[in-house]
Protein backbone atom coordinates (compact mmCIF):
# COMPACT_ATOMS: atom_id res chain seq x y z
CA UNK A 1 0.00 0.00 0.00
CA UNK A 2 1.29 3.49 -0.85
CA UNK A 3 2.13 6.35 1.12
CA UNK A 4 -1.24 8.50 0.95
CA UNK A 5 0.08 12.29 -0.44
CA UNK A 6 -2.83 13.67 -0.67
CA UNK A 7 -5.03 14.63 2.73
CA UNK A 8 -8.87 15.02 2.43
CA UNK A 9 -10.52 17.49 4.74
CA UNK A 10 -13.80 15.11 5.73
CA UNK A 11 -16.63 14.41 7.49
CA UNK A 12 -18.77 11.18 7.06
CA UNK A 13 -21.92 12.79 7.25
CA UNK A 14 -21.88 15.21 4.70
CA UNK A 15 -23.24 13.85 1.54
CA UNK A 16 -20.58 16.46 -0.62
CA UNK A 17 -17.65 14.55 1.21
CA UNK A 18 -19.26 11.39 0.37
CA UNK A 19 -19.41 12.19 -3.66
CA UNK A 20 -15.85 12.35 -2.91
CA UNK A 21 -15.55 9.19 -1.00
CA UNK A 22 -17.56 7.46 -3.95
CA UNK A 23 -15.62 8.47 -6.72
CA UNK A 24 -11.92 7.21 -5.11
CA UNK A 25 -13.58 3.83 -4.00
CA UNK A 26 -14.54 3.77 -7.53
CA UNK A 27 -11.90 4.75 -9.52
CA UNK A 28 -9.23 2.49 -7.09
CA UNK A 29 -7.74 5.75 -5.42
CA UNK A 30 -8.52 5.48 -1.62
CA UNK A 31 -4.82 4.39 -0.74
CA UNK A 32 -3.75 8.28 -2.42
CA UNK A 33 -5.68 9.82 0.58
CA UNK A 34 -5.62 10.66 4.47
CA UNK A 35 -8.58 11.63 5.89
CA UNK A 36 -8.59 14.38 8.25
CA UNK A 37 -12.21 14.46 10.20
CA UNK A 38 -13.07 17.65 10.84
CA UNK A 39 -16.57 18.83 12.79
CA UNK A 40 -17.82 21.72 10.88
CA UNK A 41 -21.12 23.76 11.06
CA UNK A 42 -21.88 27.35 10.22
CA UNK A 43 -21.36 28.28 13.97
CA UNK A 44 -18.03 26.63 14.48
CA UNK A 45 -15.02 27.37 11.97
CA UNK A 46 -12.48 25.24 12.08
CA UNK A 47 -8.75 27.28 11.91
CA UNK A 48 -6.58 24.45 10.42
CA UNK A 49 -9.44 24.12 7.19
CA UNK A 50 -9.22 28.08 7.07
CA UNK A 51 -5.86 28.58 6.39
CA UNK A 52 -5.49 27.59 2.81
CA UNK A 53 -9.57 27.45 2.36
CA UNK A 54 -10.58 30.63 3.54
CA UNK A 55 -14.29 29.80 2.36
CA UNK A 56 -13.97 27.10 5.23
CA UNK A 57 -16.08 24.66 3.25
CA UNK A 58 -15.83 21.20 3.12
CA UNK A 59 -14.85 18.66 1.32
CA UNK A 60 -11.41 20.54 1.08
CA UNK A 61 -8.48 18.52 -0.80
CA UNK A 62 -4.55 18.85 -0.21
CA UNK A 63 -2.34 17.90 -2.62
CA UNK A 64 1.14 16.81 -2.45
CA UNK A 65 2.19 20.75 -3.15
CA UNK A 66 0.42 21.97 -0.33
CA UNK A 67 -2.21 23.31 -3.11
CA UNK A 68 -5.86 23.03 -1.29
CA UNK A 69 -8.59 22.44 -3.67
CA UNK A 70 -11.78 22.93 -2.16
CA UNK A 71 -15.63 22.17 -3.46
CA UNK A 72 -16.68 19.02 -3.95
CA UNK A 73 -17.13 19.86 -8.32
CA UNK A 74 -14.04 20.59 -8.24
CA UNK A 75 -11.87 17.73 -6.60
CA UNK A 76 -14.18 15.25 -8.33
CA UNK A 77 -13.43 16.90 -11.47
CA UNK A 78 -9.12 16.91 -10.21
CA UNK A 79 -9.82 13.15 -8.81
CA UNK A 80 -11.35 12.04 -11.87
CA UNK A 81 -8.11 13.00 -13.94
CA UNK A 82 -5.61 11.10 -12.04
CA UNK A 83 -6.96 7.44 -12.64
CA UNK A 84 -6.51 5.61 -15.91
CA UNK A 85 -9.61 3.97 -15.93
CA UNK A 86 -12.35 5.21 -18.21
CA UNK A 87 -13.39 8.59 -16.44
CA UNK A 88 -16.67 9.51 -14.66
CA UNK A 89 -17.31 12.57 -15.87
CA UNK A 90 -17.33 12.85 -19.93
CA UNK A 91 -14.48 14.96 -20.71
CA UNK A 92 -16.49 16.62 -23.69
CA UNK A 93 -19.12 17.24 -25.65
CA UNK A 94 -23.14 17.13 -24.94
CA UNK A 95 -22.75 13.74 -22.57
CA UNK A 96 -20.46 16.11 -20.54
CA UNK A 97 -22.89 18.73 -20.17
CA UNK A 98 -25.82 16.68 -19.30
CA UNK A 99 -24.33 14.56 -16.91
CA UNK A 100 -22.94 17.70 -15.07
CA UNK A 101 -26.58 19.44 -15.73
CA UNK A 102 -27.87 16.32 -13.58
CA UNK A 103 -25.13 16.25 -11.17
CA UNK A 104 -26.11 19.76 -10.12
CA UNK A 105 -29.42 19.10 -10.04
CA UNK A 106 -28.51 16.34 -7.18
CA UNK A 107 -26.29 19.31 -5.37
CA UNK A 108 -29.18 21.47 -5.64
CA UNK A 109 -31.53 19.06 -3.37
CA UNK A 110 -28.47 18.46 -1.24
CA UNK A 111 -28.65 22.29 -1.03
CA UNK A 112 -32.05 22.49 0.10
CA UNK A 113 -31.62 19.92 2.45
CA UNK A 114 -28.56 20.92 3.98
CA UNK A 115 -30.22 24.55 4.47
CA UNK A 116 -33.53 22.46 6.17
CA UNK A 117 -31.15 20.83 8.02
CA UNK A 118 -29.42 24.09 9.78
CA UNK A 119 -33.03 26.15 10.09
CA UNK A 120 -34.45 23.11 12.20
CA UNK A 121 -31.57 21.72 13.79
CA UNK A 122 -29.58 24.92 14.98
CA UNK A 123 -32.61 27.06 15.24
CA UNK A 124 -35.29 27.39 18.42
CA UNK A 125 -38.01 25.88 16.53
CA UNK A 126 -39.86 29.74 17.39
CA UNK A 127 -37.42 31.12 15.14
CA UNK A 128 -37.97 28.69 12.32
CA UNK A 129 -38.87 30.86 9.00
CA UNK A 130 -41.92 28.49 8.01
CA UNK A 131 -42.04 29.69 4.53
CA UNK A 132 -38.56 29.49 3.58
CA UNK A 133 -38.75 25.82 4.87
CA UNK A 134 -41.74 25.08 2.71
CA UNK A 135 -39.84 27.07 -0.54
CA UNK A 136 -36.72 24.24 0.17
CA UNK A 137 -38.85 21.41 0.46
CA UNK A 138 -40.60 22.66 -2.65
CA UNK A 139 -37.03 22.79 -4.42
CA UNK A 140 -36.43 19.20 -3.77
CA UNK A 141 -39.85 18.46 -4.34
CA UNK A 142 -39.25 19.53 -7.80
CA UNK A 143 -35.73 18.08 -8.42
CA UNK A 144 -36.66 14.65 -7.63
CA UNK A 145 -39.81 14.94 -10.14
CA UNK A 146 -37.54 16.19 -12.26
CA UNK A 147 -35.43 13.04 -12.15
CA UNK A 148 -38.03 10.73 -11.87
CA UNK A 149 -39.41 11.87 -15.20
CA UNK A 150 -36.51 13.03 -17.50
CA UNK A 151 -33.20 10.79 -16.04
CA UNK A 152 -33.43 7.23 -14.80
CA UNK A 153 -32.98 6.10 -17.92
CA UNK A 154 -29.47 8.05 -18.20
CA UNK A 155 -28.93 7.61 -14.30
CA UNK A 156 -29.14 3.70 -15.25
CA UNK A 157 -26.84 3.47 -18.14
CA UNK A 158 -23.26 4.39 -16.21
CA UNK A 159 -22.52 4.57 -13.04
CA UNK A 160 -21.23 8.14 -13.52
CA UNK A 161 -20.83 11.48 -11.89
CA UNK A 162 -24.51 11.97 -12.38
CA UNK A 163 -25.47 8.67 -10.94
CA UNK A 164 -22.90 9.45 -7.62
CA UNK A 165 -24.43 12.73 -7.22
CA UNK A 166 -28.03 11.63 -7.17
CA UNK A 167 -27.45 8.49 -5.39
CA UNK A 168 -25.41 10.62 -2.69
CA UNK A 169 -28.22 13.41 -2.37
CA UNK A 170 -31.10 10.67 -1.80
CA UNK A 171 -29.08 9.21 0.98
CA UNK A 172 -28.73 12.37 2.48
CA UNK A 173 -32.33 12.63 2.09
CA UNK A 174 -32.97 9.16 4.21
CA UNK A 175 -30.50 10.61 6.89
CA UNK A 176 -31.38 14.05 7.69
CA UNK A 177 -35.54 13.82 6.05
CA UNK A 178 -36.73 10.15 6.69
CA UNK A 179 -40.25 11.99 7.05
CA UNK A 180 -39.64 13.12 3.49
CA UNK A 181 -41.41 9.44 2.42
CA UNK A 182 -40.35 10.43 -0.98
CA UNK A 183 -40.31 6.84 -2.55
CA UNK A 184 -44.06 6.93 -2.89
CA UNK A 185 -44.02 9.87 -5.05
CA UNK A 186 -41.30 8.56 -6.99
CA UNK A 187 -41.26 4.81 -7.47
CA UNK A 188 -38.96 4.86 -10.18
CA UNK A 189 -36.24 6.81 -8.65
CA UNK A 190 -36.23 5.10 -5.78
CA UNK A 191 -36.27 1.24 -7.68
CA UNK A 192 -32.81 2.68 -9.08
CA UNK A 193 -31.77 4.21 -5.59
CA UNK A 194 -32.74 0.60 -4.61
CA UNK A 195 -30.52 -0.99 -7.52
CA UNK A 196 -27.21 1.36 -6.91
CA UNK A 197 -27.25 1.57 -3.36
CA UNK A 198 -25.97 -2.31 -3.24
CA UNK A 199 -23.09 -0.97 -5.07
CA UNK A 200 -20.00 -1.00 -2.82
CA UNK A 201 -18.87 2.00 -2.77
CA UNK A 202 -21.91 3.55 -1.96
CA UNK A 203 -22.16 0.81 1.26
CA UNK A 204 -18.95 2.02 2.69
CA UNK A 205 -20.08 5.72 2.54
CA UNK A 206 -23.14 5.24 4.33
CA UNK A 207 -23.21 8.32 6.58
CA UNK A 208 -23.37 7.17 10.36
CA UNK A 209 -26.04 5.90 12.28
CA UNK A 210 -27.39 9.47 13.99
Amino acid sequence: MSTPSMTLFHSPASPFVRKVMVLLHETGQLDRVALKTIVLSPVNPNADLNQDNPAGKIPALRLADGTVLHDSRVILEYLDQQHVGNPLIPREGSARWRRLTIASLADAILDAAVMIRYETFLRPQEKHWDLWLDNQQDKIERALTHLEQDAIAELSSAFDIAAISVACALGYLDFRMPDLAWRKRHPKLAKWFAEVSERPSLKATEPPVA
